[in-house]
C-alpha cells in the first residue's frame, strides 16, 4: 500500500484571499508513480465542511426540497433559481446540529432522526469542502414554521414539497442539476426508502 505522505512535499503555501473563505496557493513536489519528483501548483478554497438533508415522506411518497438563487450558477448562464436539497455550513456545529439547524430555518420542519449517508468531497480538483449527506424522515405533523431562510443572510429560499417520482424526473430533464440534490434522490431510490 502507497503511503501518500511519501509522495507530498508541500513547499508554500500563500494565502490570496481571507474573506468568506480562503483561497490559497499551494507549491508541492509531488512523486510520481514512476518514481521522479515533480513541482506543482495548485489554488485551493477552503470555506469549511458543510451539510445537506434530503427530507422524505414515506406515507406520502413525497420529498422536500428549496429552491433559491445562486449567483455562481446564474454567472454560468442558469437563470434559475436552483432547486437543491437543505444545506448549510457547519461553522463551530457537528453535522447533525447543522442540519437540523438548517431544516428549520430553510424548510420549517424538525427533524427529529437525521441518517447520515455520504462524506463526499464535492469538487476536490479545488474545494478542500467535504459535505454531510443526511436523509431525514419527515411527516406534515412535523412542520414547525414557515421556512424561507435568514434575510439577514440574503437567503429567500422557497419550501418545494414535491412527489419523489417528479424529483426524480427533473434530474432527466435538468431541472434539478445541483449535485448534492442528484446524490441525495438517488439514493433513496437506490436504498427503495420511497417508491418510484
Amino acid at each position: 500500500m502507497t503511503d501518500w505522505n511519501d509522495r507530498v512535499r508541500e513547499r508554500e503555501r500563500i494565502l490570496l484571499s481571507d474573506s468568506w473563505g480562503r483561497l490559497y496557493k499551494n507549491i508541492f513536489d509531488y512523486r510520481r508513480s514512476d518514481g521522479s519528483w515533480q513541482t506543482q501548483t495548485r489554488e485551493t478554497y477552503d470555506r469549511g465542511d458543510g451539510a445537506a438533508v434530503l427530507p422524505y415522506d414515506p406515507d406520502r411518497g413525497t420529498v422536500l426540497l428549496i429552491r433559491q438563487f445562486r449567483y455562481p450558477a446564474w454567472v454560468r448562464g442558469h437563470q434559475e433559481p436552483l432547486i437543491e436539497a437543505c444545506a448549510g455550513l457547519l461553522d463551530a456545529d457537528d453535522p447533525f446540529t447543522c442540519i437540523k439547524k438548517e431544516a428549520e430555518e430553510e424548510l420549517g420542519v424538525t427533524l427529529e432522526a437525521p441518517q447520515r449517508v455520504m462524506i463526499p468531497f464535492m469538487s476536490p480538483g479545488s474545494v478542500v469542502e467535504q459535505l454531510h449527506l443526511f436523509v431525514a424522515r419527515y411527516s406534515p405533523r412535523d412542520r414547525t414554521g414557515e421556512g424561507g431562510g435568514h434575510e439577514n443572510e440574503g437567503e429567500d429560499i422557497e419550501v418545494l414539497e414535491l412527489p419523489f417520482a417528479e424529483a426524480l424526473a427533473m434530474i432527466d430533464d435538468g431541472r434539478i442539476c445541483d449535485a448534492k440534490t442528484i446524490l441525495l434522490l438517488q439514493h433513496v431510490a437506490l436504498k427503495g426508502l420511497l417508491p418510484r
